[in-house]
C-alpha cells in the first residue's frame, strides 16, 4: 500500500483535477455560483460539487456539453 503510485494513476489524477480547474476558472469568470451553475445545466448542485472534486470521471459528452455552454474548450488534445 505504501509503494509507488503507478504512472497511469497519478496522471489520471493530475487530469482529473485539470479538468475540474478548468471549469471552476469559467465558472468565475462568468461569476456563477454552484447553484447558478446547476441550474442552467439543469442539474443538482451536489452534481457540481463531484465535478469540482477533481474526483469525477467525466463522459467525451459531459465535456463537449461544458466546452459548449462556456464557448471554450474545457480540455485540449494535441
Amino acid at each position: 500500500m505504501l509503494g509507488p503510485i503507478p504512472e497511469e494513476i497519478r496522471k489520471e489524477t493530475e487530469l482529473s483535477f485539470e479538468i475540474s480547474d478548468r471549469i471552476y476558472a469559467l465558472m468565475n469568470e462568468r461569476g456563477l455560483s454552484k447553484k447558478q451553475f446547476a441550474d442552467a445545466l439543469g442539474r443538482r448542485p451536489s452534481e457540481i460539487t463531484k465535478w469540482l472534486s477533481g474526483q469525477h470521471n467525466f463522459t467525451i459528452a459531459t465535456l463537449a456539453m461544458l466546452s459548449t455552454f462556456f464557448g471554450q474548450p474545457i480540455i485540449s488534445v494535441g
